[in-house]
């Protein structure tokens, strides 16, 4: 039988070969040998932010989840969580609501049952244009050492982990160790020293190991995302008011655009000498393009 729909060929079950792994995936030491999915692979050029926590977080833990998923919106952010309760549903569904595309990793078959509410969710996340990922065929049950495997295909998919909310020891903790494993970007939410949930981030950051995110709406800054092109405003469009830019102030406003900096990461990340820098970051600010209140770190346009 011949299925036309969008609707029923996204309840398909495909197999995708390893050259075609979605996000970082592809390049990933993490990468399993097969992967099948349920739903619509995202563009090529999107990019992996994974979220994962407890599955029983604290109770402000789904507005964390809204604030932290909606500083992503106008990028190419993919939200990627392991569809378990608590955490992970928060991100998903937050993804959702923000109109912001998620993948869900799962450590059992695509045929196999999906108990209570995640049942709902994950029928959702396809419908709406996400994908349900794994490695596992057909109804291939669930059970203790799936998780673990589930854990390293979040991490392999995406350029930076969060870590939300958890305890000393756990899954999303699994998680994190993968992606330390492949020296990618660690970020995690600090919160009360005595929160129970608190301790695995705290822990990290103590150790050093992850970056803190101390307001949920810098993760895109965080993360390292600009804003889309549509989300600012052109070049051609202060044109239009008169705001022309020198051919330097271009070129440096195009490689900044929707990051905060430090003067010293502009120093390394371009070519300029330092008094050219000040001259160009002078000629933005006038523009309107650029804003710093201590000369510490610059703010370009679209970042908060």
């Amino acid at each position: 039988m011949v299925k036309n729909s969008n609707t029923m060929a996204s309840n398909e079950i495909r197999e995708i070969k390893p050259e075609e792994f979605p996000l970082s995936l592809r390049e990933s030491i993490l990468r399993p040998k097969q992967l099948f999915y349920r739903g619509t692979l995202p563009p090529k050029d999107a990019v992996g932010i994974a979220m994962v926590g407890t599955r029983r977080p604290s109770r402000n833990a789904q507005e964390l989840c809204r604030r932290l998923v909606n500083s992503l919106k106008g990028t190419k952010a993919v939200v990627v969580s392991g569809l378990a309760q608590g955490i992970d549903s928060y991100c998903h569904e937050a993804a959702l609501d923000a109109g912001i595309t998620t993948i869900a990793v799962i450590a059992q078959g695509l045929d196999a049952p999906i108990q209570g509410s995640r049942a709902e969710l994950a029928r959702r996340i396809v419908s709406e244009g996400g994908i349900i990922v794994t490695e596992y065929k057909g109804d291939f049950p669930s059970y203790k050492g799936t998780f673990p495997a589930r854990n390293r295909i979040i991490s392999g998919m995406s350029k930076a982990v969060v870590l939300v909310q958890s305890k000393e020891k756990g899954g999303a903790m699994i998680t994190t160790d993968y992606c330390l494993q492949e020296k990618k970007l660690l970020l995690a939410v600090p919160g009360e020293f005595d929160n129970e949930v608190a301790c695995g981030p705290n822990l990290l950051l103590d150790q050093g190991k992850a970056k803190p995110i101390f307001k949920p709406e810098s993760l895109r800054l965080a993360a390292g995302l600009p804003l889309e092109t549509s989300q600012s405003p052109s070049l051609r469009q202060l044109e239009m008011f008169g705001c022309t830019l020198s051919a330097e102030a271009s070129a440096l406003f195009h490689l900044f655009n929707g990051f905060r900096k430090t003067f010293s990461e502009i120093k390394e990340e371009c070519n300029f000498k330092t008094g050219n820098i000040l001259a160009i970051l002078t000629e933005l600010e006038i523009a309107g393009l650029v804003q710093t209140q201590d000369n510490l770190q610059f703010y370009f346009n679209g970042s908060d």
